[in-house]
């Protein structure tokens, strides 16, 4: 039976407020796969963080079921047997192949703390009022005498020769 969204009146919020605001900044989830890579003696798990999600835990455990549903690991190339248990608040993914069983957990986590989140926008600064600066009309090209191919290009490149270039 799939997850179906919360209510409105039952979504989860941080405890902190956004300054200047008077609503509750929305909870943050990770979504989180644990899956094996590699193959024979080199099968190790490895975790990563796939995606996130704002809103409420049922809103997030709702799109990693989605995840977890249509999920393809590279392991194992002949799949005989798949396999999506629902485990506590997450989901055990067991793949038998020909010779060996994979497996990928899914779970979802709140995320409390994140060194390459984004930087909060600054305040915007006041505008500066700077004086109008006069324009002319757009100088025109400066006609030279350049040696063309038939089609156009020039026979020596402008930038041959140019003393501000390496």
């Amino acid at each position: 039976m799939p997850l179906r969204p919360a209510p409105a009146s039952d979504r989860t919020y941080c405890r902190e407020r956004n300054e200047g605001e008077g609503a509750w900044k929305m909870t943050t989830w990770g979504l989180v796969i644990e899956t094996t890579v590699g193959a024979g003696d080199h099968k190790h798990q490895e975790a990563y963080v796939v995606a996130h999600v704002i809103g409420s835990r049922a809103d997030a455990l709702a799109e990693l079921e989605r995840r977890a549903r249509s999920h393809s690991p590279e392991h194992p190339r002949s799949p005989r047997r798949r396999r999506l248990l629902r485990d506590g608040d997450g989901f055990l993914l067991v793949i038998d192949g020909a010779w060996q069983s994979f497996a990928t957990r899914f779970s979802v986590a709140e995320l409390l703390e994140d060194s390459a989140a984004p930087a909060a926008p600054a305040a915007p600064e006041p505008a500066v009022e700077t004086p109008a600066v006069p324009v002319g009309p757009p100088a025109e090209p400066v006609a030279q005498d350049v040696e063309r191919y038939a089609d156009g290009v020039p026979v020596r490149p402008t930038w041959l020769g140019r003393g501000d270039l390496p």
